[in-house]
């Protein structure tokens, strides 16, 4: 360390000489006539292989910080408020309060279901398909509503009520081969009642003289006679009965039947006539005109 003692300005400790060596020296240390510092100036702390002429700078020290004390608010980071922890003093408007209450899910009403009709009773309009003969037949169809009356070979198959010859097949297709759907039926006759049902029979032995498509006829008139034919070949003799709403020619997975005819069937044995006609409209408004074949086919 320097100390304050007085010394000679700006001549180093080594240089001690009168005369020329003393200009020399004080030239080569780059002396200059400056006083030195005043007493009062903080000591010049320096490295000992430090020029002593040459002071160092006095580093800069910050003040501890206490543990205790919290950072300045300069130092603290700048976090803007995030909307979403703000809390909404905003009440719902009462526009969207009478729209929330006019919701269908709130003022739906029941749909109710589409009312079938009674079955009309019609006096003498209808007739039992199989005339004259013992007949058996029950409420259980395979795949799809239909009845097979059974009944001796030859009993005669009749019109149910009146109405008009619809299609006729008057030769056996049917091969065991194929059995494509449409030829399954042997030989057949179909009408359309003048309520808007058709009525099938099919598996005939044989088909009545004048019944063609257009034919009019009424209740009770013969159409054909009790066989096996078609796929009830090897089978016992019955007609198969079927109900439908009528069709463009060849739908066969339509008119072999779409309701059962059980209860008509029961009803008409018993000489009451019960029409399907509610029925088949219902059920024609709820498949359409043609629908797919879906079993069976």
């Amino acid at each position: 360390m320097w100390t304050t003692a007085p010394k000679l300005p700006c001549v180093p400790r080594f240089v001690r000489f009168p005369g020329l060596l003393l200009t020399t020296a004080l030239v080569v240390a780059g002396c200059t006539s400056s006083p030195p510092p005043p007493a009062a100036s903080a000591p010049v702390v320096t490295d000992a292989s430090t020029d002593p002429g040459t002071p160092s700078p006095t580093p800069s020290v910050s003040p501890p910080v206490s543990p205790s004390t919290s950072p300045s608010a300069s130092a603290r980071p700048s976090v803007s408020p995030t909307p979403t922890m703000t809390p909404t003093t905003t009440k719902p408007s009462a526009t969207r309060t009478a729209t929330a209450s006019a919701s269908p899910s709130t003022s739906k009403t029941p749909t109710k279901a589409p009312t079938v009709s009674p079955d009309p009773i019609i006096a003498g309009a209808y007739a039992f398909p199989v005339a004259g003969c013992h007949v058996s037949y029950s409420a259980y169809h395979h795949d799809y509503p239909a009845a097979d009356i059974f009944a001796a070979r030859g009993c005669h198959f009749v019109a149910a009520t009146a109405g008009t010859v619809d299609e006729v097949g008057f030769t056996d297709k049917w091969k065991s081969s194929t059995n494509r759907g449409a030829d399954r039926g042997g030989l057949f006759v179909s009408i359309v009642g003048d309520d808007g049902v058709r009525y099938y029979g099919s598996h005939l032995s044989a088909i009545a003289a004048g019944i063609a498509p257009g034919t009019r006829v009424n209740a009770g008139d013969l159409l054909g006679l009790v066989g096996n034919s078609g796929d009830a070949r090897g089978i016992a003799t019955h007609v198969h009965y079927g109900f439908s709403w009528p069709t463009s020619p060849g739908i066969w997975w339509v008119r072999r039947g779409w309701i059962s005819p059980y209860k008509y069937l029961t009803s008409w044995q018993a000489g009451v006539g019960r029409s399907p006609s509610s029925a088949i409209a219902a059920a024609h408004a709820a498949a359409g005109d043609t629908p797919k074949c879906k079993v069976d086919c």
